[in-house]
């Protein structure tokens, strides 16, 4: 922990408005409408604060470089295969199309451990998206930074199995299909070059996946659509998801939603019946 600490408690503001145009591509993006009330879709403040290093301040994966010598915000952790692990949201109030918002991020935690395939470091943000001087999204995400993929080591996800046929047990459900152009415009919309998102040969032999792979803030939103479905506009006051296992562009993604004794249950369902990420939720009183 000592090499961290400089970075825990590190702050960043960033600043961006809510723009009628952008609104209506991540809808677009979604396949779904705006809404009516002028409302912003929940999971939107995924696009907005973003970082917004220069092309030629990427690393090979296409996240920016990791320089121990710059002043980044987030720690020059050394592994270099870096994932959203999880994260913990709270929608406190509706964002709304036109307003001037400030994303403030503070580094919350730092803890180095040992998995299975080598060292892990799990860096933990918490971020607050604030308009007219109060909170409307507050969220704690989770990053891990892990070792190389070692060569010779197989795809990840395996090959799928049996196609899942159906989904028992769930209120509400979705069957699609990630395309490629899904996967790009959300790349786009949320600023993020990786490449596991749209470039197959590095996803498969630099990273050793089976296929491109799906965004997880991507099904996270895809969840977040789903209770909207069943429930109307902004139906969530928490939401909180972790990523299980990779979802592979091309094949079929099932979302389902059903009353838990807790709360909400959501689930994403990879084609063959694994589980790719799972998700808890406490609808608006």
């Amino acid at each position: 922990m000592t090499q961290w600490a400089a970075w825990l408690g590190r702050k960043e503001v960033r600043e961006d408005r809510i723009d009628m145009a952008a609104i209506i591509r991540w809808c677009a993006t979604l396949d779904r409408p705006t809404a009516a009330d002028g409302t912003v879709p929940q999971g939107y403040h995924w696009c907005l604060g973003l970082p917004d290093a220069a092309t030629a301040d990427l690393g090979e994966d296409g996240h920016p470089r990791r320089d121990p010598s710059s002043s980044s915000f987030l720690p020059p952790v050394p592994l270099p295969r870096r994932m959203w692990a999880s994260s913990k949201v709270e929608f406190l109030h509706p964002l709304r199309i036109g307003e001037t918002v400030k994303r403030c991020s503070r580094v919350k935690a730092i803890t180095p451990k040992q998995g299975g395939s080598g060292p892990l470091v799990f860096l933990e943000v918490e971020h607050d998206t604030i308009t007219e001087d109060r909170i409307a999204v507050r969220e704690v995400q989770s990053i891990v930074y892990r070792e190389a993929t070692p060569e010779g080591t197989p795809a990840a996800p395996p090959p799928p199995g049996p196609e899942l046929k159906e989904l028992d047990g769930w209120s509400a459900t979705r069957t699609l299909i990630p395309s490629e152009p899904l996967l790009f415009r959300f790349s786009a919309l949320t600023f993020n070059s990786h490449r596991i998102h749209y470039d197959l040969p590095y996803a498969t032999a630099e990273e050793g996946y089976r296929g491109l792979v799906v965004h997880g803030p991507l099904i996270a939103t895809l969840l977040l659509d789903l209770a909207r479905r069943a429930f109307g506009e902004q139906p969530l006051s928490r939401f909180s998801f972790r990523a299980m296992s990779p979802a592979i562009c091309g094949e079929a993604l099932h979302l389902a939603l059903r009353e838990g004794e807790a709360g909400l249950e959501l689930a994403a369902l990879a084609s063959d019946g694994r589980q790719v990420m799972a998700a808890t939720a406490t609808r608006q009183s």
